[in-house]
Formats: structure tokens, sequence, C-alpha cells
């Protein structure tokens, strides 16, 4: 019988749990491309490179739908066998809800541990091909779109406008070309009509003009006397390189060392190696300082008292007046040089202080996005069968809540960290800290069957207390003001 109970609470699981993955996984893709729009809209990027980038951001997404999945589809399984009252004869067979969660608790944990794997391997790969993606896609220049009546300047060295354009697309009127090659001024080729081609392989725009004119001036910028000449032309080609409006892929090593890139054991490694900035930036203050400041280097040294007593008020009376006025000016001029060093020397060592924070926050990110599957588990477990409800509508609302609060406290924990607020492990398992012990109240509540979310128990509770109310109104309202 037990067997039959597991099987049963897992094919309820299994169908609710693919079915709101690949939801949960359509929906936050959407939200990427919905960011990147503007990136991605008149580039002419061909059907490859957009699936490329559907791919590579569906693998970027996915430690954050599997969460959302385990959570939804456990509140719907356990909310549906309440619905259907198969809780209630479970629970009269004497079986603890602890024993018929165990099933899917482990499907959690076999979650967490793939989730953590696909952290660790898939992940760092899918955010170095995405992020070389979006980098040459962003970088790229819009298709070649000629308008009436706008200028087009996406072709380097050249301006063009066409008055008007025939249906066919290819015949142009009134075209104006601005050739610039930063002498004298830019030469013009201005045609009443021209046909517009583009070559097979789309490296070039071949012009053919026809009844126009060329206009040009030559000379040296130092010299008055110039020559300028106007063609004019029956038939004129022109030919423009496209190959600046191609699509160039970038090598993948220019974002290998992000740390967004690195497994845990790559990561192990730039932590070693940026925690000893501290014995670094330390050794190098004092080479840098010990250049201009002379005293410097004695500072470790044996102090030998002087065996007179200065007599002096001030440096003044030990220092002839011919030489204050030299003295004050090389003691600026090193505070100053001294100055620069040291803000150059914070600079870098606050960026080196972040990029190790950034590391260790990547790091605990790899095992809490993981355990994050589990964590939400005990939520939705319990959080279906206290409301008892099936379906997608009640469970949706309690896991886009329950989703909503892990969502901030996990961004919320990434931001202290980056700004120092926080340590990463306290920051990055911030929503941990907080969502366990809910998981934990809500299972005892389920466990003695809690009436936490039934609407009737409140409005029984209110009936029982409203003649205590009407007595307490009753007596406050005897007692008049004097």
């Amino acid at each position: 019988m037990i067997k039959k109970l597991d099987k049963l609470i897992l094919k309820a699981f299994v169908g609710p749990f693919i079915a709101t993955f690949f939801i949960t996984l359509f929906v936050l893709v959407l939200q990427f491309f919905w960011l990147y729009i503007d990136d991605f809209v008149g580039k002419g990027l061909d059907l490859v490179t957009i699936g490329e980038a559907i791919l590579y951001v569906a693998a970027t997404v996915v430690p954050l739908a599997l969460p959302l999945a385990v959570l939804l589809s456990s509140i719907m399984t356990f909310g549906n066998l309440g619905e259907t009252f198969e809780l209630v004869a479970i629970k009269s067979a004497g079986i603890p809800l602890l024993r018929f969660m165990r099933p899917i608790m482990v499907v959690a944990l076999i979650l967490s541990g793939v989730a953590f794997l696909f952290n660790n391997y898939l992940l760092p790969v899918s955010n170095l091909k995405l992020n070389r993606l979006k980098y040459d896609i962003i970088n790229k220049k819009p298709a070649f779109d000629l308008r009436e009546g706008s200028f087009y300047t996406n072709i380097p060295g050249y301006s063009i406008k066409v008055g008007k354009k025939e249906k066919d697309d290819s015949t142009l009127r009134e075209i104006i070309i601005f050739e610039k090659d930063y002498n004298l001024q830019d030469n013009i080729i201005i045609a009443n009509k021209g046909i517009m081609r583009v070559s097979d392989d789309k490296r070039f725009l071949e012009f053919k003009l026809m009844d126009g004119w060329r206009y040009t001036e030559r000379g040296s910028r130092v010299n008055t006397n110039t020559e300028y000449i106007r063609l004019g032309f029956k038939e004129f080609k022109k030919v423009f390189d496209l190959s600046s409006l191609s699509f160039n892929k970038t090598e993948d090593s220019l974002f290998k060392d992000n740390y967004q890139m690195l497994s845990v054991r790559q990561l192990d490694g730039a932590i070693d190696s940026l925690s000893k900035v501290h014995t670094i930036f330390r050794k190098k203050v004092s080479d840098e300082i010990g250049m201009y400041v002379q005293f410097y280097k004695y500072m470790d040294t044996a102090y030998t008292p002087l065996t007179t007593k200065a007599t002096a008020d001030s440096l003044r009376d030990i220092i002839p007046d011919s030489l204050h006025s030299s003295m004050n000016d090389r003691v600026l001029s090193q505070l100053s040089i001294v100055k620069s060093s040291l803000e150059i020397t914070k600079t870098d060592y606050q960026n080196r202080m972040k990029s190790l924070r950034l590391h260790k926050m990547a790091w605990h990110e790899k095992f809490s996005m993981s355990i994050a599957c589990f964590v939400l588990f005990l939520i939705g477990a319990p959080l279906g069968s206290i409301i008892r409800k099936g379906g997608i509508g009640t469970p949706l609302v309690f896991a886009v809540i329950f989703f909503v609060i892990f969502f901030l406290l996990n961004n919320f924990g990434k931001k202290f960290v980056k700004e120092d607020v926080m340590a990463p492990i306290y920051g990055i398992w911030l929503a941990t800290f907080v969502l366990v012990p809910i998981g934990v109240f809500l299972t005892y509540k389920a466990m003695r069957d809690s009436q936490l979310f039934n609407k009737e128990f409140y409005y029984r509770t209110f009936r029982r207390l409203r003649p205590f109310l009407s007595r307490f109104n009753k007596k406050s309202g005897a007692v008049q003001p004097q």
C-alpha cells in the first residue's frame, strides 16, 4: 500500500512540475527579450542567431525556474489531494504528513543536486556564450534600411538620402550622397534617378545613378588656391562596402575571466588569489610612499633617543629664513605626489576587494540556488495541504507571493554584498535564512490540520468573540464624560 501511495503522489506531482517548469522558463525568457528588445530589433539577425540566443537565455534562467516550478507544483499537488479528500483518507489510515511528503521530498533533494550540477558546469558555459552573443548583437549596426526623406549614416564615411522609393524598392528618386574624406569639404553626388542592388553575398551595395552631378573640391587646407570640380554624368556607378554591417563573432576568451563564467573549483582558485590583496597592497603602499617620505623606511628600526635636548620651539627656528619658501614648495610637491599615489592605490584596492566579494558571492550562489529547490518545497507541500485547493488559481497566488519574497530577498542580499553592506555568506543565504523557519512553521501547522487559511475558521472565531465585543462596547458607552 505504501508503494502505491508513493506512486500516486509522484504521478500527481510530475505532471504539474513539468508544465509549470516550462511555463516559468517561457516567461523568464520573454522577460529577457523584453529588456533587450531594442538591441535585437532592426539588426537583421538570422533565425540561427535568434535560436542560439533563446537557447542560451533559457539555460541561464533554469536555476531560477526550477525553484519556482517546485514551489508551484508542490502547492498544486497537495492542494489537489486535499480538495478531493485524498489527504483525509491517507491521514485516516494512520499515515502522517511527513510520510506521504517523503517521495516528493526525495525528488526535491534530487532536483537540488541536479540544480547544483547545472549551476556548476552548464551555467558558466551558458553565461559565457550568452554574454559573447549579447555583446556582438548590441555592437552590431542596424541592417541596411534606406528610408525616404532621411539620411542613412550607418555606412562609415557616407550619408545617403533618397527623396522617393518606388514600389519595387530598387528604383530611387532624388538621391543625395555625402562622401566624407576629411579634406576641404565633403564630396557630394546628386542624381535624379538610381537603381539600388545588394550583392548576393550581402557584402556590397551598388548604386547605378543616372542624370546627376558630382561636386568635388581639391587642394590644400593651408592654401586658398583650390580647385572646384563639377562633373555631370548620364550614368555613374557607386559601390559601398557593407562589411561594417555584418555580424562578427567575438572570441569567448574576452569574457572567460568574469566571475559568472567560473565553476566552484575555478572560483576557489580566484578567491585564493584575491585574498592576498591585503599583503600585496601593504607592500605596494610601503614601496610607493618610501620613495617620497624618507623617514618611512626607518619606522620599524630601533629608535635611539637624542643625547641633547632640542631647544627650538618650531621647525622654523632650525631652518634658515632663506630656505623657508623652497622647503614649503618641496613639502607641498611631495604631499601632492603622495596623495595622488594613495588615491590611485585606494581605487585599485577597492576594485580588488569588490572583485573578491563578487567571486565569493558567485561561489555561495552555486549552493544557495540549488538548496532553494528544497527550501521552497518545504513551503509548498505543507501550504498545499493547508489551503486544500487544486487547479491553477489559488496555488498560483500563493506561489507568486512566496516566490516574490524569495526573489526580493535574494536580490536584496546580492545588492548588499555588492555594496559591502553584508558579508557574502549572509547576503546570498538571506532568502534561505528567512524562508526555512516559515517552511518549518507551515509544516508544523499542516501536521496538526491547521485552519490557517480557512475563512470559515476566522468567521466562527469572530462569531464567538462578538458577544464579548458587544459587552465591551456597552460598558464603554455607559460611562459618560462629566
